[in-house]
């Protein structure tokens, strides 16, 4: 017998698991008597399992002997089939003749039901006509429903007829029922118009009689139903389909809201006539969303979102109207007012944030009214007329105020004594005005208005030192006129002052008051001008008696620096007028002048020290002239270290010195202390003191030669002003040697 390995193991197995476990259960011998017990047990445990094991294997063995009987029955219907096929496929050839008979009956058959077809809907085809009249009638009657039933139910039947004939594919008998039917296109233009009227009437409509209103809204769906029905079936589409009335009626909507509103005449965008338009937008807009709001919500389906589609037409539409406004040549007035509407007036609750409206129209979502690109150049287009019209005004007013330059009063004061003029109130005044205006409307704009302001004042500023220019002329010319020229160029410089003080408040930010540095150079240019002009002025009073010095009369007398101290003292009184800082400016600048024109005297080689006495004069003089200045200037509340004077005490020293050859010494000194002054200063001292050998003189210059001098970064210069006349030639005979 051929034997299985796995039921070899399989026994192997057991016996060993046998032979562990009676090793493990006698492993003493008092455990042996009780082997028969577990052999008894044992036993029947393998008898309980041999009964299991056979009854399981009897069924098994049952149900296999049940299929292989089904397997075997199942054969022989097989070939019982196989043989009742054979036989009705011989009865069938048999019969072939026969069939073709049928065929024709069938064909005939086909006829008789499209016969049946026709006869069915005869009634309806000869009433076609009949039907149009009605259904016009019925139009003419505004009996919309009803009429649109008759069209419905022809339509019907015509698009019946045509899908037969397209599923048949005689194509050509559909223009024979096209024709028929033709009637179908005039009603259904007809309808549509009255439809069309109706929604442009809408907004009247809804409040006076919706009944009407809501008929053409049921029609229109009743025909979206259809023509969805016909699109989802998309076998056959008959002419006219699909007809879309429902995007029609939402087009007619929107272009009756852009009609009615903004296709109006031309609109008036001079004096109040763009306020009164805008007005009356804003007016007949809100009035028509409410209607729309709570009246026409209620008389369509809500998948139209009737008060969204009016809401965003209103806005597209007035985005656009605004565009088409902006291209025209506006003014200031017009820009600011199309601005302030745009960016303030129509989110507002007296527009679109109307309490009425909300929360169901929001704009939010529908992006601003005017692009971020239109506001700005809508806002440079305003800077350009608002810096046109302050240019006027600021033209306007400087000539205003050189007229009044050559009047015969004097400026006004102000309550300390100060002269000025209405010039900075009203410039001032007139550029804050624009700035606050500008800030109305948002922060760009006012910093947009604020720069044109400072180049514009700048700009001023320039025209007005021009103006001053002009008027110096005028009177170099004729010292009468104008006849108060020292008092308005002295309230010039006050009214330089306030608007110096008062630019750091027209900046938007009040915690940035700096002033640019450009136009604070623009004023620091126009105070100059006018201290200059005024300086000018003092120098025509002075330069007389400088002249006259140095002289022997001027050194036995001193009624020549009197009556220098005399022409200080009355401009010093007109500078009283000034403010204190520009009254210190005059002052210090008058000293220097003073001084200047005092030390150019006296290189003038006017005169030349004849003896040791003369020079000696000519010291107390200088010494009695310097001090008599300068506590004139202290009483005047200039500090002596401000003051030029010491040049003079400084040059008296080398004129006395008593020894020249010591004057090496004292000039390099004086040239350290003044490192402007050149060796033919020097020279021009030398000659006045009369007493200085060439030797000396080249031993001096030599020296100057070997010690250049470099100026200091905060030195006041002094001599450098100061010209020396170059020295006469000797006179000589043509052809002749000197």
């Amino acid at each position: 017998e051929e034997e299985w390995p796995e039921a070899e193991k399989a026994e192997k197995l057991a016996r060993g698991a046998a032979l562990k476990w009676a090793s493990g259960v006698f492993y003493r011998p008092e455990k042996l008597e009780g082997l028969g017990q577990y052999r008894s047990r044992e036993t029947q445990r393998n008898s309980s399992i041999q009964s299991r094991l056979k009854s399981t294997v009897q069924s098994y063995l049952e149900g296999v002997s049940m299929g292989l009987e089904q397997l075997r029955s199942a054969v022989q219907e097989v070939q019982s089939v196989c043989q009742e096929m054979g036989a009705a496929r011989w009865a069938l050839l048999d019969s072939q003749d026969q069939l073709q008979g049928l065929q024709q009956m069938r064909v005939l058959m086909a006829e008789h039901v499209q016969l049946a077809s026709v006869v069915q809907v005869l009634p309806q085809l000869f009433s076609v006509q009949e039907v149009f009249s009605h259904t016009l009638q019925l139009l003419r009657g505004q009996q919309l429903l009803e009429a649109h039933v008759e069209l419905m139910m022809v339509e019907q039947l015509r698009d019946d007829i045509l899908s037969q004939l397209h599923l048949r594919g005689l194509s050509s008998a559909q223009t024979t029922v096209l024709s028929y039917f033709s009637g179908l296109q005039e009603i259904n233009e007809s309808l549509a118009k009255q439809l069309w009227d109706i929604t442009g009437s809408s907004l009247q409509l809804v409040r006076e009689d919706p009944v009407l209103f809501v008929t053409a809204v049921r029609i229109i769906e009743r025909e979206e139903k259809i023509d969805d029905n016909l699109l989802l079936e998309a076998t056959f589409l008959p002419p006219g389909r699909p007809k879309g009335w429902r995007q029609k009626f939402y087009h007619i909507l929107q272009e009756t809201i852009t009609g009615s509103l903004f296709r109006a005449a031309q609109v008036k965008t001079e004096g109040a006539g763009l306020a009164r338009h805008l007005a009356a937008l804003q007016k007949d807009i809100v009035s028509e969303l409410r209607v729309v709001k709570d009246l026409m919500v209620q008389c369509v389906p809500a998948h139209y979102n009737i008060l969204s589609l009016c809401t965003a037409t209103y806005h597209q539409a007035l985005t656009s109207h605004l565009q088409d406004i902006l291209r025209e040549n506006l003014d200031k007035q017009a820009l600011f007012l199309l601005l302030e509407w745009a960016l303030h007036v129509y989110h507002s609750p007296e527009m679109m944030g109307h309490p009425d409206l909300l929360p169901e129209v929001d704009v939010s979502d529908l992006g601003p009214l005017m692009s971020p690109e239109l506001v700005d150049q809508t806002e440079r287009k305003y800077v350009v007329k608002v810096k046109a019209s302050v240019l006027e005004w600021m033209q306007r007013t400087l000539e205003v105020e050189f007229k009044e330059w050559f009047r015969e009063e004097e400026p006004e004061m102000d309550h300390q004594g100060f002269f000025q003029s209405a010039l900075p109130v009203i410039i001032m005044q007139m550029l804050n005005e624009n700035i606050q205006v500008a800030s109305l409307i948002n922060d760009s704009l006012q910093q947009k208005v604020y720069n044109m302001a400072l180049e514009e004042l700048e700009a001023f500023l320039g025209r007005l030192r021009e103006a001053l220019v002009h008027c110096g002329k005028e009177h170099q010319k004729d010292r009468a006129v104008p006849k108060h020229y020292i008092s308005y160029l002295l309230a010039m410089l006050n009214n330089n002052l306030a608007l110096s003080s008062s630019v750091s408040s027209l900046h938007p930010d009040t915690a940035c008051r700096e002033v640019p540095v450009s136009l604070q150079a623009a004023l620091d240019r126009t105070q100059k001008k006018a201290c200059q002009l005024l300086l000018e002025e003092m120098l025509l009073d002075l330069q007389p008696l400088c002249l006259q010095l140095p002289s022997r009369k001027w050194l036995s007398s001193s009624q020549l620096v009197t009556s220098i101290c005399e022409v200080i003292d009355k401009y010093a009184k007109d500078f009283s007028r000034v403010r204190k800082p520009i009254f210190t400016v005059l002052l210090a600048e008058s000293e220097l002048l003073v001084s200047s024109q005092y030390l150019r005297a006296l290189m003038q080689k006017k005169m030349v020290c004849r003896s040791k006495e003369e020079r000696a004069q000519l010291c107390d003089r200088l010494l009695q002239d310097a001090t008599q200045l300068r506590e004139l200037f202290s009483g005047l509340g200039l500090e002596r270290q401000q003051q030029s004077l010491e040049a003079v005490f400084a040059l008296r020293e080398l004129i006395c010195l008593k020894d020249p050859a010591l004057l090496s010494l004292e000039v390099l000194g004086f040239i350290t202390k003044y490192p402007d002054v050149s060796d033919e200063h020097i020279s021009t001292l030398l000659d006045l003191r009369g007493d200085v050998s060439r030797d000396v003189r080249h031993m001096v210059l030599e020296m100057m030669e070997q010690n250049p001098q470099v100026l200091p970064e905060s030195y006041q210069p002094i001599f450098s002003t100061i010209l020396v006349p170059a020295p006469e030639l000797p006179f000589c005979l043509r052809k002749g040697k000197c």
